[in-house]
């Protein structure tokens, strides 16, 4: 069995549901700190996060991702237990196998092979793990990127380890990400007898004419390789279940997935000045998932390029696509971030899984983009 498949393998084993570490972070760092890594240990509310590092000053390059993974929903609908690694027909099976425990072990494997072969590179190689990326993401590779700013911690590169290939290892490459902002919108209406709707004020009636304008709204054409802005509404609620009864309250629940042309506030007043030119009675609460970010043409980028290059056959798509990562939290502290990661295929899914021999490839990828950078 080779070394990344076993740890991952062994990471598989622990439950890390969301935000449970279960003990992920202390195998990690015991391993790092065998192969000469400082660690450091931030854990904010329920939330673990691990910072470990070898070499000192810059350029920073840092390796990012995440212990937690989602609930395996119901196990009789698995083929095998979710928490037990299983291999079959060359796939390994388990809640994280994909996303991302599998990269996290190539991320270690890696490292050891790296500070191995050049126990004085130059700048740092750092690995920052969080168990709250599946989650509110509120304690963790947020909260760590607000004391890396107030210690004045530096970041250069960051690879993060999502799972973006699309059909082969290293198809693609992520060069940026959409923002995300999301808001939760109460109108305030009368409850009366459908009857007698003198006597009351329908506040879906209200509502509709101000959500037909923010979802008909173009917001921009799209920014370099980002998609345009768009505004989605995911959930709308009223009424008291009775058919003869106007509700006095609509709750509405909609998010906006937005290129680099905005920032979270301008959005913000923009949406809430159609909602006041509509007068309607209304309360709305924020929700600032993160801002978007692009990593530009650079060193970061073409070492990425050339690498995926050698592992595909191909130059690799470099996209934008996709929802949201931690990346958000690390591109604002002036970093260049890429993804680059396992084939995207069962995240998230009933007997998720990876292919091993793409898993026993990472490894190496992860360290010819070190060397590149540091070597």
């Amino acid at each position: 069995m080779s070394e990344v498949l076993n740890l991952a393998k062994e990471l598989i084993l622990r439950h890390s549901v969301t935000p449970d570490d279960a003990g992920c972070q202390a195998l990690v760092a015991e391993r790092l700190a065998r192969a000469g890594f400082a660690r450091e240990s931030l854990r904010f509310g329920e939330v673990d996060n691990l910072w470990a590092t070898h070499g000192d000053g810059g350029p920073v390059l840092v390796l990012l991702g995440h212990t937690d993974v989602v609930p395996p929903g119901p196990r009789e609908a698995w083929a095998s237990d979710p928490f037990v690694p299983e291999v079959r027909d060359g796939r390994l099976y388990g809640r994280g196998a994909a996303d991302m425990k599998g990269s996290v072990a190539a991320f270690v494997i890696a490292l050891e092979r790296f500070v191995a072969a050049h126990p004085h590179h130059r700048g740092t190689v750092a690995l920052l793990l969080t168990s709250d990326e599946e989650g509110d993401a509120v304690d963790g590779v947020r909260r760590v990127a607000e004391a890396f700013r107030q210690r004045g911690e530096r970041i250069d590169w960051c690879v993060t380890g999502e799972p973006s290939s699309k059909a082969t290892l290293g198809d693609l490459l992520r060069v940026g990400r959409r923002g995300t902002l999301s808001a939760t919108l109460t109108v305030r209406g009368v409850q009366g007898h459908v009857a007698y709707p003198e006597k009351a004020r329908n506040p879906i009636h209200l509502a509709l004419p101000a959500l037909a304008e923010l979802t008909a709204r173009r917001w921009d054409d799209g920014y370099e390789t980002f998609p345009p802005t768009s505004l989605q509404v995911s959930n709308i609620h009223a009424g008291t279940g009775a058919n003869n009864v106007i509700p006095g309250e609509l709750q509405v629940l909609f998010n906006l997935r937005y290129n680099p042309h905005w920032r979270a506030e301008r959005l913000e007043a923009e949406c809430e000045a159609i909602l006041r030119a509509h007068g309607i009675d209304y309360a709305i609460h924020w929700h600032r998932g993160g801002e978007p970010f692009f990593t530009p043409d650079g060193p970061l980028r073409a070492a990425a390029r050339d690498v995926l290059s050698a592992f595909a056959g191909a130059p690799p798509e470099e996209s934008t696509g996709g929802g949201t990562s931690d990346a958000r939290f690390i591109a604002p502290l002036g970093a260049q971030c890429i993804e680059v990661g396992p084939v995207n295929a069962s995240i998230h899914k009933v007997d998720e899984h990876v292919d091993v021999a793409d898993l026993e490839r990472l490894p190496a990828l992860y360290l010819a983009l070190m060397e590149r950078l540091l070597g």
